[in-house]
């Protein structure tokens, strides 16, 4: 048992000792990923002061304007591994292939999935947005520079998490054995364990969905957000609609107080919104771990072999009875019935 105030670098060597076999490089990982964490976080709490908001001139490989904080957060995580002996390649959201880092593969274990700047529609409205990473053990010889070592299935993962850039800057991973949550204290320019096993409630009392998209929505998702939205006591109806616009946020309000996230797919794009590999595989670990579920509406999230690297797909993620309730709407061809329904 560990205590809130800890270090994020104090806990990770704590849990490691509960591992003999472990060499340690991973703490170390985990460690350079609260430094870049650290490092982003000042930047996005100086955003209006320094030349760093509005878009740049490009676009990223998703047709998306970059703007320039996330080609700041990009370029970080780029600068803090690329030396560091651990990570052999790096995939981002923000680049269009994997960025191999020779210099590292010669002993680097690792390859780093993350999505640099979740939530970018909030940067110049001072909203909350975050990252989010993922962690797999690298192949052996030289299989980094294929397909086969990109397009990894979520239960591979070794690690992953997420960081909440808002009025307090929280880190919150997963390493296989339970949920933690570090609070950045500006004060010491470390992150403390603030949140120990965390674990999401069984149900909750919140939906969060961009109903604005509510028009393409297919009808399964309609007629469980209309559930959602009946007057029910017995069964904690209606449920109140809570929707940030950053992933990161959204989740990990549901995380802490349950609930769930959905990010289904519509008419116009079946196969989803979100990424696969960064976003929805390493959230998903994460709610797993702390006792929920993720799933596309037909399948868990953590079981799909990627078949591109910047694959998407839909996302209903959250407390466990929510999500299953969900995913028995999702796959009703007519209107559930009282069994559903429960």
């Amino acid at each position: 048992m560990t205590a809130k105030g800890l270090t994020l670098t104090r806990h990770i060597l704590l849990e490691q000792r509960a591992h003999p076999a472990a060499t340690g490089e991973l703490s170390t990982l985990l460690a350079q990923i609260g430094l870049a964490a650290k490092i982003v976080a000042r930047a996005v709490s100086r955003a209006g002061l320094v030349d760093i908001l509005g878009v740049t001139d490009e676009i990223n490989v998703h047709g998306e304007e970059i703007k320039r904080l996330d080609e700041y957060a990009n370029q970080t995580f780029i600068n803090v591994f690329g030396h560091s002996g651990l990570v052999c390649t790096l995939v981002s959201e923000e680049m269009e292939k994997p960025r191999h880092l020779p210099e590292n593969c010669a002993q680097g274990k690792y390859i780093l999935f993350f999505d640099p700047l979740d939530g970018s529609s909030n940067i110049d409205v001072n909203g909350p947005i975050g990252t989010i990473f993922s962690i797999h053990h690298r192949m052996s010889g030289h299989q980094h520079e294929t397909p086969k070592e990109w397009l990894r299935v979520g239960t591979d993962q070794v690690a992953a998490g997420y960081v909440v850039y808002g009025p307090g800057t929280i880190l919150v991973y997963t390493a296989g054995a339970g949920v933690h949550g570090f609070t950045l204290d500006p004060t010491i320019g470390e992150f403390l364990l603030s949140h120990e096993n965390i674990r999401i409630p069984a149900r909750g009392k919140t939906y969060s969905i961009n109903e604005g998209n509510s028009a393409l929505w297919q009808p399964q998702t309609r007629t469980f957000v209309d559930y959602l939205k009946e007057p029910d006591a017995g069964t904690g109806r209606p449920y109140s609609s809570r929707y940030v616009g950053a992933l990161v946020a959204d989740f990990h309000r549901t995380l802490l107080h349950g609930g769930i996230f959905l990010y289904p797919g519509d008419i116009k794009k079946p196969q989803g919104k979100l990424r696969l590999l960064y976003e929805a595989a390493p959230l998903a670990f994460v709610v797993e771990q702390a006792g929920g579920r993720a799933g596309t509406g037909t399948e868990r999230i953590m079981d799909i072999r990627p078949t591109d690297l910047h694959q998407r797909v839909p996302l209903l993620i959250g407390s466990s009875e929510d999500v299953a309730m969900a995913e028995a709407f999702a796959q009703s061809r007519t209107k559930p019935g009282p069994q559903m329904r429960k």
